[in-house]
């Protein structure tokens, strides 16, 4: 198993974790603009990495409802979720905020008819049930795609918009990586500048040496482009067909990159 211990970010002390190694081998990356050695890889880890499991999905918000008094409809929940989607906002200046998150889920489940004083509470029972490990499931394309980075010699880290103590998420789910943070460990979110370049200090590498894979474009993209990184888009749905580069699955991940 590796050993993590804790680093630290420009800003604050991070409840973040890195295995004593640093990548050497370097990489030319293949498939996007220019040419550039590699020698770490970041990626994202909700929806790109690892799905949600039932408990967060519309039956586990009926049995959270009954919890709590309410009777939710299943049916209603993706016309809720999208609903409150309409009204997200990041915080001004991009600091984690689970109250964001807990109003996100309030509307998700007054929207599926749970109107009542103690929707909030509900909806702070959900969303809490998003940092427990076990309420997620790795794609299937993850362990090859991990070990083919390894095998030529990467750094693979972590760095997610969640309140996941992600080095706990990374030993529950097998994951061979040398770093990890949250946003909530770390104080901001992505887009923000200072959650990438506190992974890349632990992996040990600078952002003209790394790749960042994602499955959103304004936080994981954008973020990771504009301090020099390059990006690769996990498209696993198919909904943006014209981007570049993209990727449906993790296996056509390390053949991007040249591997």
């Amino acid at each position: 198993m590796p050993r993590f211990e804790l680093g630290t970010s420009p800003t604050r002390t991070e409840r973040a974790t890195r295995l004593r190694h640093t990548p050497k081998p370097r990489h030319r990356v293949a498939g996007m603009s220019g040419t550039h050695e590699l020698r770490a890889v970041l990626f994202d880890v909700d929806f790109t990495l690892a799905r949600p499991g039932p408990e967060l999905g519309p039956e586990g918000y009926v049995r959270a409802g009954e919890r709590h008094g309410l009777r939710l409809d299943p049916t209603g929940y993706e016309a809720a979720r999208d609903a409150a989607l309409v009204d997200l906002r990041r915080h001004p200046d991009l600091e984690h905020d689970d109250e964001i998150w807990f109003r996100f889920t309030e509307r998700i489940v007054r929207g599926m008819g749970g109107d009542a004083d103690s929707a909030y509470a509900c909806a702070v029972e959900i969303t809490r049930a998003w940092e427990r490990h076990e309420n997620f499931e790795l794609y299937d394309d993850v362990p090859d795609a991990l070990a083919a980075l390894r095998s030529a010699g990467l750094g693979v880290g972590l760095v997610s918009n969640s309140a996941r103590d992600v080095a706990e998420f990374a030993r529950h789910h097998g994951l061979d990586v040398d770093a990890g943070i949250s946003s909530f460990h770390h104080g901001h979110t992505k887009p923000h500048a200072s959650i990438f370049r506190a992974v890349l200090d632990l992996v040990g590498v600078g952002p003209a040496d790394a790749v960042m894979v994602g499955d959103t474009i304004a936080d994981d993209i954008e973020g990771a482009l504009a301090i020099g990184m390059r990006a690769v888009l996990m498209d696993r749905g198919g909904v943006h067909p014209d981007f570049e580069p993209r990727i449906e699955t993790l296996n056509e991940l390390p053949p991007l990159l040249g591997l």
